[in-house]
């Protein structure tokens, strides 16, 4: 006969996992994006500046790079990438919200994402990215 865990124990494994959860450290992103590094920071840092928005070709940011910046993006407007052009990866660190898009015309009924401002890496994304929006706040 097979004993279960007893619930004491699935409270504390559950209690484990959500207090790691809580004290990841800002710069590595969402949950997601630091699970796909396997926990690992060494490539999140990529190479991009404080205020830029940075798109890599391929996934762990590897490959072509595009930069975009504040001052030359339109607010809550949709950017496509150009022509040819997808991300796998990428990292906002714009002072402000950015939504990238599987669409090229930044249609929701594909797939989409919000990022936060100041420090977020991606180093996989969900799907190939073709466009985003920065938002105001």
């Amino acid at each position: 006969m097979r004993s279960r865990p007893s619930r004491t124990t699935a409270l504390l494994t559950g209690l484990t996992a959500l207090a790691a959860a809580l004290t990841l450290p800002p710069a590595l992103g969402t949950p997601a994006a630091h699970a796909a590094t396997g926990g690992h920071r060494a490539a999140a840092t990529g190479d991009c500046g404080a205020g830029e928005l940075c798109l890599w070709r391929q996934a762990d940011f590897a490959g072509e790079r595009q930069v975009h910046e504040l001052s030359g993006t339109d607010i809550e407007s949709c950017v496509p990438l150009p022509e040819g052009m997808t991300a796998a990866s990428l990292a906002n660190r714009m002072g402000r919200p950015v939504t990238t898009y599987q669409s090229a015309e930044c249609a929701e009924t594909a797939e989409f994402d919000t990022y936060p401002g100041g420090g977020s890496w991606v180093p996989r994304s969900p799907y190939r990215v073709r466009a985003f929006k920065v938002w105001e706040r």
